[in-house]
């Protein structure tokens, strides 16, 4: 039967069609559906696996090595910057090797649409000496996951299953197959290569180096890798990923008059490549992200300035593809750019009418008419949109958990106040060791957490933090007299703006919880939220 599936919807059915046993994820957009969908999967059919949100990436990652070490399958789920928190574990698990097959699916964000940058994932994993597996279409994507788990129990090690944004969030048909039972408990009999300490990890590292040739062989195999053989060879294509899409879309009935080599699986297979090194005159490289497969292939063609692509600027290095991008680099057409109308007005990002960051920021706003516009250290969340108009309150912004540790590092410089402002379920994702920090030194900061009782930003999926802020914060190690609670309401304003000031003159560590439920939640989840609360 087919169903009208986004990628990420694709990709949770074929992990459910191939047995898992479980999903660990931290919402991250454009990969957040994947859980989503499995969890209402799960809800709806009454499945015995484990779906609720991990409290960060590295967390899940772990947790679901844990599930592969009991013989069971585990999907991880996150976006790009996701990988970085759980890189430890990552690198780690590649050489300890897994037992029930463990899939990664991580979703890149070219053109940064809700993103920090537009990192590639594709060089972790080939970092990590592990299989890479990037579907060009949404049933790739279910056919996909469902092959990575079965090469991930066969070669024992975990598999990066790659998306981009456009594949993530576009839809199409997909054919679903009968699916696989999850597989039994089991542990494997020698469990010496799950303790990485240096006797056990190093000849478990001289094995994942000796996997390398298996891994080159599986792709030259791999169904997912096809070489099509043109007529002219003046040029020979290389396209991964959606970069395939983009490219059949220039020409009718996908009849492309160029010897192409479709690529879905890594590490690359030099002896399809080799053909098209032997056969064409140029050749061209699309790929959605950085030119990860370019680079190679200048190294294995000897730099002779027959590969073109990014690098060589017939492609742009910033942003996503698009098949007029494609078509421009293959000399068909020219990229007409339409003027926009006047009349059609920009609509920059803002926060939800009454939502409860905005009476947060009207209070810090006071403050910094005191202390000056430099001084307020930001973090990911809806609360980020105070760094613009019309609040421009917020300095800085540059990954999970950094306004914390920012500010203490300012306050280390001398920075007097030093305020950061964090979310919180991104205070229990990477903010909470900041904290610590702050403690141990006694730090002169001020750190208040907006807590809207949701993971808003990506959907409002249940926080890890939910009533447990002001423990966690007196757990710590803050002062009970220096952890406040605030209610962020327009008639409590100059109240709060009164409590911020007396915090900010505080030489030591302080944290103001400002607590109301997101406005988009459900009546029944605000009830909770409001029975949960301090105030």
């Amino acid at each position: 039967m087919r169903h009208i599936v986004m990628g990420d919807e694709a990709v949770a059915q074929g992990a459910l069609d191939a047995g898992i046993s479980g999903v660990y994820a931290y919402p991250g957009t454009p990969s957040t559906e994947i859980t989503e969908y499995i969890q209402k999967y799960k809800k709806e059919h009454h499945l015995d696996i484990h779906a609720s949100w991990s409290t960060n990436e590295k967390t899940a990652l772990e947790a679901a090595l844990g599930m592969s070490y009991a013989g069971k399958r585990a999907l991880v789920a996150m976006k790009h910057v996701g990988l970085n928190v759980a890189m430890d574990a990552f690198m780690n698990m590649a050489i300890s090797g897994i037992h029930g097959g463990l899939v990664i699916a991580v979703a890149d964000d070219p053109s940064m649409h809700s993103s920090q940058n537009e990192q590639d994932s594709r060089y972790l994993a080939h970092f990590a000496k592990i299989p890479i597996f990037e579907p060009s279409n949404q049933q790739e994507a279910y056919d996909g996951v469902r092959h990575a788990f079965n090469i991930s129990e066969q070669l024992e090690l975990p598999v990066l299953l790659r998306l981009v944004t456009r594949l993530a969030h576009s839809r199409s048909l997909v054919t679903f197959n009968v699916p696989d039972k999850q597989n039994e408990k089991s542990f494997i009999p020698n469990i010496d290569r799950f303790k990485m300490i240096p006797s056990k990890a190093r000849p478990q590292y001289d094995k994942l180096v000796a996997k390398t040739q298996v891994l080159r062989s599986c792709a030259e195999e791999s169904p997912f890798n096809q070489l099509s053989i043109g007529h002219d060879f003046s040029l020979g294509i290389v396209a991964s990923g959606i970069a395939y899409n983009y490219l059949m879309e220039n020409f009718e009935h996908n009849k492309c008059p160029y010897s192409v080599l479709k690529l879905s699986q890594y590490p690359l297979p030099y002896e399809q490549l080799k053909y098209l090194n032997d056969t064409c005159k140029q050749i061209l490289v699309l790929e959605d992200g950085y030119p990860f497969i370019e680079e190679q292939l200048h190294d294995f063609f000897g730099n002779n300035n027959k590969v073109i692509g990014k690098l060589t600027r017939h492609l742009n290095r910033t942003g996503e593809l698009n098949p007029d991008v494609v078509a421009k680099a293959l000399g068909l057409k020219e990229i007409v750019n339409v003027e926009v109308p006047a009349f059609v007005q920009p609509r920059p990002p803002q926060l939800c009418e009454g939502c409860g960051h905005i009476d947060t920021f009207n209070a810090l706003e006071e403050i910094q008419k005191i202390i000056g516009n430099k001084q307020i250290f930001g973090d990911i969340g809806c609360y980020a949109l105070g760094a613009l108009p019309p609040y421009n309150i917020i300095s800085t912004l540059i990954d999970m958990g950094s306004s914390i540790t920012m500010a203490k590092g300012a306050a280390d410089a001398g920075v007097f106040p030093a305020i950061a402002i964090i979310g919180d379920s991104t205070f229990t994702h990477s903010g909470m060791t900041g904290l610590l920090d702050c403690v141990n030194d006694n730090a002169p900061v001020t750190i208040v957490i907006s807590d809207n009782s949701a993971i808003a930003m990506t959907g409002g999926q249940d926080s890890s933090a939910l009533a447990k802020l002001k423990n966690i914060c007196l757990g710590l190690g803050v002062e009970p007299k220096h952890v406040r609670i605030m209610e962020p309401l327009p008639k409590n304003h100059e109240k709060n703006v009164a409590l911020l000031k007396e915090e900010i003159n505080y030489k030591g560590v302080s944290v103001i919880i400002s607590q109301r439920a997101c406005v988009r939640l459900p009546i029944d989840r605000k009830k909770i939220a409001k029975e949960l609360s301090y105030v």
